[in-house]
């Protein structure tokens, strides 16, 4: 059956089952909308959360990162697995206790403060929209490649598909969707896995297969294949880092720290049962993301060494035009792959120096590596679906916490406290639908700058929402003036930063050199020590204002220590 056919078939019955799960989980209050009513088991709430962590940066971007950049691309999966823990660990169980709906909410009632909730909710709004712009992007560009539709009609229609489960089912509609939508992803992920281990090594388990020989009977391990073919076509060594030590551990700290603080993983905590349950979830969770966190390394080493050998040929020398991979052609109609013939002689060639003939976006890797490998009809189709479900499963989530913080944060608990339930509810559902319509704008017209912003997005979270998270928890009399002034220091400086060395919205003050990174840090990494910044402002603040107050200072412990609350 055709690969077109097989997609449309396996695309429309996940789209089908999600629609279909959102009609059965109509939420029909504000606790149904925003926490799912509290009642979801913590093994759903864990896949739940998977599939809401792993959006589309981890199921189609991560491992092309990780395939172009070799041992450098390792900070983004350290970071993000790193992140996760540290949000399971030190965060869940406490925002649990304290027993509100959001992150500006905690923080609001936290620090007692309006201005500290109004900062949280402008901070979500802005790191949500962030990512949810690029999980339209990404449904867009698997609609444009594999159902052959223009990229703005494929974001329409995931626009339509989030519209109906967000805005319909709220937090209870999202969860029980994302969990089907984890079981399509992983699914999708690891079956190409699989097959691409087995044909390479021989070996069924990716993991395994990386450190693996190659199954062509040269007896050379995949890896020291890879380093030889990165060195001898002007790449750096695939096992070899060049990023500074400094710069590898900011890097990574503050993907931990901005991934650890983001609103839209944080709420899931909410919809168990019990505190116990939330501890239960965030385990099971751990272990949903690890199958796909640690196999993406290995897909990153296969898809490398497919795509050089299928653009290069066996001798290295590259291949006809006339000859290409189908691939090729299939991708360049996407305007990601592209091709000059700079020698004039019909052979495609790809190299890291001035041989270099092909420009190939780092994102396609994961979709197109079944096309690269050859690997049969439905695999390419299944693929597809997985994508979707990546990114759809994580823009509902987002879109949540954007309505959310909307109808909750801004109006219900600051500009207008007397509304009733039902009209919280509309205005959510309001809130919900322009959100999406914003988001979907933001797909089809993406600013020049969206790396730049998520990266950005990135350090805000991590010197913002963290340290005021962190010290909410474990350093009862912070106040309110200490947690505001540092968030708002931690910011603006985080932000400073990456605009003069990134050039966002106004031209860099110095050349974008690394002579003039701060102690070497890179524009990726400055949230981490935005953070520290953060913390050391808010204390030194602390030191000379009144304490929290004794009603808060008790709060806190009572979040803090199990014996002193009902679970």
């Amino acid at each position: 059956m055709d690969v077109q056919i097989l997609t449309f078939i396996i695309v429309g019955l996940t789209f089908a089952l999600y629609i279909g799960i959102a009609i059965w989980a109509r939420a029909a209050s504000t606790s149904e909308f925003y926490v799912a009513g509290g009642h979801v088991p913590p093994l759903a709430n864990g896949m739940a959360t998977a599939a809401d962590w792993m959006s589309a940066a981890s199921f189609i971007s991560m491992a092309g990162l990780i395939s172009f950049m070799g041992y450098d691309g390792s900070v983004y999966l350290m970071g993000w697995t790193g992140g996760y823990v540290l949000l399971a660990l030190c965060l869940a169980p406490y925002l649990r206790k304290f027993g509100k709906f959001t992150v500006p909410d905690f923080i609001g009632d936290r620090y007692y403060s309006q201005t500290a909730r109004t900062v949280a909710v402008i901070c979500a709004i802005f790191v949500s929209f962030t990512y949810v712009a690029g999980q339209m992007r990404g449904v867009g560009v698997v609609f444009s490649r594999f159902l052959e539709v223009d990229i703005t009609l494929g974001i329409f229609i995931g626009m339509g598909i989030v519209f109906f489960y967000a805005v319909l089912g709220g937090m209870k509609g999202i969860t029980y969707t994302q969990v089907a939508q984890y079981c399509v992803l992983i699914f999708a992920f690891m079956v190409p896995a699989f097959f691409l281990s087995m044909m390479m090594t021989g070996s069924p388990i990716p993991q395994i297969g990386m450190g693996s020989t190659l199954a062509d009977g040269s007896g050379q391990f995949l890896l020291d294949r890879l380093d030889g073919l990165s060195e001898s076509l002007g790449f750096n060594a695939y096992t070899e880092g060049k990023k500074s030590t400094i710069d590898v551990f900011c890097i990574t700290a503050a993907l931990m720290v901005g991934t650890a603080g983001l609103p839209h993983v944080i709420v899931r905590f909410f919809t168990v049962p019990k505190v116990r349950d939330a501890r239960r979830s965030a385990g099971w969770a751990l272990i949903f993301i690890a199958a796909l966190y640690t196999t993406a390394p290995a897909v990153a080493v296969f898809a490398r060494v497919n795509m050089i050998d299928t653009i290069n040929g066996p001798e290295a020398q590259g291949v006809p035009q006339a000859q290409a991979p189908a691939w090729i052609e299939s991708w360049e109609t996407t305007g990601l792959v592209s091709w000059e013939d700079k020698n004039n002689d019909g052979r495609l060639f790809y190299s890291g120096d001035e041989r270099n003939e092909m420009t190939i976006d780092r994102d396609i890797m994961v979709l197109a590596t079944p096309e690269i490998a050859r690997l049969p009809g439905w695999v390419i189709a299944l693929i597809a679906a997985g994508g979707l479900a990546a990114a759809l499963s994580t823009a509902a989530g987002l879109l949540l916490v954007i309505s959310t913080s909307i109808s909750h944060d801004l109006l219900k608990r600051n500009l207008m406290p007397n509304i009733t339930e039902k009209q919280e509810l509309l205005f959510a559902r309001i809130a919900a639908a322009v959100a999406v319509s914003v988001a979907g704008y933001l797909g089809i017209n993406p600013p020049g700058f969206v790396a730049e912003v998520v990266a950005f997005a990135f350090g805000l979270a991590a010197s913002s929402f963290f340290p005021a998270i962190i010290m909410g928890i474990f350093f009862k009399s912070m106040n309110r003036e200490g947690a505001i002034t540092g968030m708002i220091t931690g910011l603006l400086f985080t932000a400073g930063y990456i605009v003069t060395f990134k050039g966002i919205f106004i031209e860099p003050i110095l050349p974008n050199t690394r002579e003039y990174w701060l102690l070497g840090i890179s524009p990726e990494g400055i949230g981490a020590l935005g953070m520290v910044i953060n913390v050391l402002v808010a204390v030194t603040v602390w030191r000379f204002t009144k304490p929290a107050p004794a009603e808060v200072q008790e709060l806190v412990e009572s979040i803090r220590y199990p014996q002193q609350i009902q679970s």
